[in-house]
């Protein structure tokens, strides 16, 4: 007996690929409009008490391909991951691990220090720290008369 895995989102994602496929060259990534991407990298994003941890699995992406910007509020992550060469004789059986271009944009809160972010990234794994800015308290203000 063959079992067979089901996975409805799947075939979503591969019409959203397809679809910015053909939309290259029409406005696309590849024009310098960076809202399509090839793949989208898994993220986790955790709350400390003093600051946010986002991290990326960017297996096979060397340092130098990703680039981190913040810009009003939005921290951007993105890069490209290129295809692995192969001999002249090899013919792929399956090709699941997607190349290109990625993109992942978040918005940050008011409470993240956009001075002080820092990114590494080690084994595939992309890290960045966001601190958070010291809260501020909330003060009395004395009202004076003239």
């Amino acid at each position: 007996m063959t079992l067979a895995r089901f996975e409805p989102w799947s075939v979503i994602d591969l019409l959203h690929r397809d679809l910015n496929r053909l939309t290259r060259g029409r406005g696309g990534f590849a024009d310098g409009d960076d809202s399509v991407a090839d793949w989208v990298p898994a993220v986790d994003i955790i709350e400390e008490s003093n600051r946010f941890v986002l991290r990326a699995d960017l297996p096979g992406v060397v340092p130098e391909n990703i680039d981190v910007s913040m810009d009003k509020g939005v921290l951007t992550v993105s890069g490209q991951r290129d295809a692995i060469a192969s001999a002249e004789d090899a013919t792929f059986q399956r090709l699941e691990r997607a190349n290109g271009r990625f993109l992942r944009r978040f918005s940050l809160p008011e409470s993240a220090d956009a001075d002080s972010i820092s990114a590494r990234s080690n084994n595939g794994i992309l890290e960045v720290t966001i601190p958070k800015q010291p809260e501020i308290k909330a003060r009395r203000i004395t009202v004076e008369s003239d």
